[in-house]
């Protein structure tokens, strides 16, 4: 493994703090951060996915944020084809790659290699969307479990996403999500080195809280009166982002402002808790290559005398 490139991952829930450790460290490194969080992908949602400013992407190289439209769904499979091209121009150009983000399953296609799996086709994904919308994520994630129990497990009855795309699968190929994923490709040529923040859950909240507070400050109502506007598929990924169904709920007239804040803000903190088992549970590099901090990061000297000497020596390593 040591002669394998090395690409530096910050990874943890969302509200972390991962972003601004990423830039703190890639400033210090010469480093491009490259995107590895699903919906920052999306260019319609700089402000409710929390995309870095445009001050920060002038202070290092940034890849593969807001790079495709809402209207065409991102994948695992897109991402990793990207994120792997982006990692190879960044070495060549003499810097450090630093992957960020929360999607703990595009680090597990980067690290772990992604299985190959057939196309279900378009009846398949239609059907998918269709009983979706009729049903709703819970009994379609019902439906899947008599069908597919082994993938129906892994997932969380409300992720519409995942259960979607788990359906179509097994309509479309005749196996489960499950059985493809077991037989996967190569890792990435790469070795990897991690930063993995794991805050307390009161810390979380306060910060999610926070954090919404500001996106409606910066605009986010009208980000989602735009995204409205483009009258897309109610079942693509952007549509879906925290805070969009929120506030659309109550652009409709059915949730005041204050509700659907309440409701984003309930959503996105049971997402980090998922989050943060997913990434409790699936190691990034090998353990001696990880360096997990238990403070939410605003700074270093936010952090703990212990956990400043920690990174820092981490850092170094890397360096």
């Amino acid at each position: 493994m040591a002669h394998l490139p090395l690409a530096l991952i910050v990874a943890g829930p969302t509200a972390s703090g991962k972003s601004a450790l990423a830039l703190a460290i890639a400033e210090r490194l010469d480093g491009c951060i490259i995107n590895a969080d699903s919906m920052q992908v999306y260019r319609e949602l700089r402000v409710l996915t929390a995309r870095p400013t445009p001050e920060q992407e002038a202070r290092v190289p940034h890849r593969l944020y807001g790079v495709r439209p809402a209207a065409e769904a991102g994948s695992v499979a897109w991402w990793r084809t990207q994120a792997l091209a982006a990692m190879e121009e960044t070495r060549a150009a003499g810097r450090l790659p630093i992957l960020t983000g929360g999607s703990g399953m595009y680090f597990a296609a980067l690290t772990d290699g992604l299985a190959d799996i057939p196309d279900p086709g378009p009846a398949a994904r239609a059907e998918a969307r269709r009983l979706l919308a009729e049903q709703g994520a819970a009994p379609l994630h019902k439906s899947l479990a008599h069908v597919d129990p082994a993938t129906a497990a892994r997932l969380n009855p409300e992720d519409s996403q995942r259960i979607a795309r788990a359906w179509e699968v097994w309509r479309g190929t005749g196996r489960g999500l499950v059985a493809w994923q077991a037989n996967r490709g190569p890792a990435a040529p790469w070795r990897f080195k991690a930063i993995l923040l794991d805050p307390p859950r009161d810390a979380l909240r306060a910060a999610i809280a926070a954090r919404f507070g500001a996106m409606l400050n910066d605009g986010a109502l009208c980000e989602v009166r735009a995204l409205l506007a483009l009258n897309l598929d109610p079942s693509l990924p952007a549509l879906r982002a925290h805070g969009v169904p929120e506030l659309a709920a109550h652009l409709r007239g059915t949730l005041s402002l204050q509700q659907a804040g309440r409701r984003a803000e309930l959503v996105t903190g049971q997402y980090t808790r998922r989050q943060a088992t997913w990434f409790r549970h699936h190691p990034l590099a090998p353990a001696t290559d990880v360096s997990t901090i238990n403070a939410r990061y605003a700074g270093f000297t936010q952090l703990s005398e212990s956990e400043q000497v920690n990174l820092f020596t981490f850092i170094q390593d890397v360096a």
